[in-house]
């Protein structure tokens, strides 16, 4: 390997670790923008169709705006009675799993070391009394000055997050086109190939919406025939944890591993997590392969790692993102790769890390 190899490089290392470090130090802006980028691309088939209709770009980006922010503020309301609900009952889950870990004491002797550090952090002696003081049960009520401090950056970035999604429903096409100028194929093809991505993305989400929201109605009927109380809103968490791969089912199943410890007695209490661990292996073996294979396959390995940088970088946001934006370029590079060979209809596409 020569001087000049190893320079480019060690460049290319520099320059990467650089970008991350941007990206992690910057994240109030990059986070909501990514955001906004993301759900500018799931919603391109609606702009498109205003642009169908003869409708101003801008009135059409309003109109899509609108939508987004529509559903991204359902979202928000129809979670926030279940993490009032969480907050207040705090105290009687600390409660459980304290007679859970005392249990297993019992059974399992010579763990009192383990035992005193977890009595130290589950501290509340009488769930009561800890209900009536939330100190006590140590729950920490937030103090109005903590909300004033924290109000201003949650409003920049939820203004950096509308605007961010404005500006890219607005100026989508003229990004592309200038993007195309640094490729090497041709500007319409290389164009043509950031539409076809948008496309596709936008089909595979929608697809993969409507699996998920299948899955939550089958949880929900479930839980419901069990007794569970809060099934429906169980089952809303359990089809939007469902979009981030791997990690948020396993939250999912642990938080109803919790909750089934205070509603149930015995090895009844497994029940939630593991008829939500039956439906969820079913959804992925059986359903989602059946209806997204003939759309895009993405490799494991790539969405595993996908995951572990964007939660690393961006906590929760990240791990919104993460999947869309690897699609997203994936089918991109795909695109651009068929753009370039000029490639035809009947000719077979190179290879690559998305199988359709």
């Amino acid at each position: 390997m020569t001087v000049e190899t190893l320079s480019r490089w060690a460049l290319i290392a520099l320059a990467t670790i650089a970008i991350f470090a941007a990206l992690w130090l910057a994240k109030s802006v990059f986070a909501p923008l990514a955001l906004a980028f993301v759900i500018a691309v799931m919603l391109s088939p609606l702009s498109d169709f205003w642009n169908r209709l003869g409708v101003p770009v801008i009135i059409g980006s309003l109109f899509s705006l609108s939508l987004g922010l529509a559903v991204l503020t359902a979202l928000v309301l129809a979670l926030e009675p279940l993490a009032a609900n969480v907050y207040e009952k705090a105290p009687r889950i600390k409660w459980e799993l304290r007679e859970s870990l005392t249990g297993l004491q019992d059974a399992m002797r010579g763990l009192d070391e383990v035992s005193e550090e977890v009595n130290k952090v589950i501290s509340p002696e009488d769930p009561e009394k800890a209900d009536a003081d939330g100190e006590e049960a140590g729950v920490e009520m937030p103090r109005l000055s903590d909300a004033l401090f924290l109000a201003p950056a949650i409003l920049g970035q939820v203004m950096v997050f509308a605007g961010g999604l404005y500006f890219f429903l607005l100026c989508r096409q003229d990004v592309y086109r200038w993007l195309a100028k640094f490729s090497r194929g041709t500007d319409d093809a290389t164009v043509q190939g950031f539409r076809k991505a948008d496309r596709l993305v936008s089909r595979y989400w929608l697809t993969i919406t409507m699996i998920n929201a299948g899955f939550g109605i089958a949880v929900a009927i479930a839980l419901q025939l069990i007794g569970m109380p809060g099934a429906l809103m169980w089952a809303f968490v359990a089809a939007l944890m469902n979009f981030v791969m791997y990690l948020g089912p396993v939250i999912v199943a642990v938080a109803l591993t919790v909750a089934g410890t205070v509603v149930f007695d015995g090895f009844y209490s497994f029940m939630p997590a593991a008829i939500f661990v039956t439906l969820n292996v079913m959804e992925g073996q059986f359903v989602t392969p059946s209806l997204v294979g003939h759309l895009m396959r993405v490799n494991p390995l790539l969405v595993f790692l996908s995951l572990c940088l964007w939660l690393w970088l961006w906590g929760p946001i990240g791990g919104i993102v993460a999947i869309p934006l690897l699609v997203w370029a994936i089918a991109v590079s795909n695109g651009l790769s068929a753009g370039q060979s000029a490639l035809t209809d009947s000719e077979e596409p190179p290879p690559s890390l998305i199988l359709r």
